[in-house]
C-alpha cells in the first residue's frame, strides 16, 4: 500500500449557507466510505502565492491549490477511483500522485 495526495485545485465558495451545509456532509460522507484508507483528510487552504525564479505570483496562478487530502491505497488506479468520487469534482478538479518515499 502506498500513500496518495489528492491537491484539490479551483472551487468556488458554495451559493449560500444551505448550499455549504449540503456540500459538507457530502464532504463528510465521502470521508467516512473511505474508512481506513483517508489517512489524513487534510484542509482548506486560504489564497497562496507561486514562487519562481521570476518571482512571485499572486492569486496561486492559473490553478491555484484550494486543500488537500491523503489516503492509502494498493496502486494509483485504486485511488483515481477514491478521488472520481469526491464531492469536490463539483466545483474543481484534483491532482493525484503518489508520496514517494525516501
Amino acid at each position: 500500500m502506498s500513500d496518495y495526495i489528492f491537491a484539490y485545485h479551483g472551487g468556488k465558495k458554495p451559493e449560500s449557507p444551505e448550499a455549504g451545509a449540503e456540500q459538507m456532509e457530502r464532504w463528510k460522507a465521502w470521508v467516512a466510505d473511505l474508512g481506513d484508507a483517508m489517512v489524513n483528510p487534510g484542509t482548506p487552504l486560504g489564497m497562496s502565492k507561486t514562487v519562481s525564479a521570476d518571482g512571485v505570483e499572486d492569486n496561486g496562478g492559473p490553478n491555484p491549490l484550494a486543500g488537500f487530502s491523503v489516503v492509502r491505497a494498493d496502486s494509483m488506479d485504486a485511488a483515481l477511483e477514491m478521488a472520481k468520487s469526491c464531492p469536490f469534482l463539483e466545483m474543481g478538479t484534483i491532482e493525484v500522485a503518489q508520496m514517494m518515499q525516501m
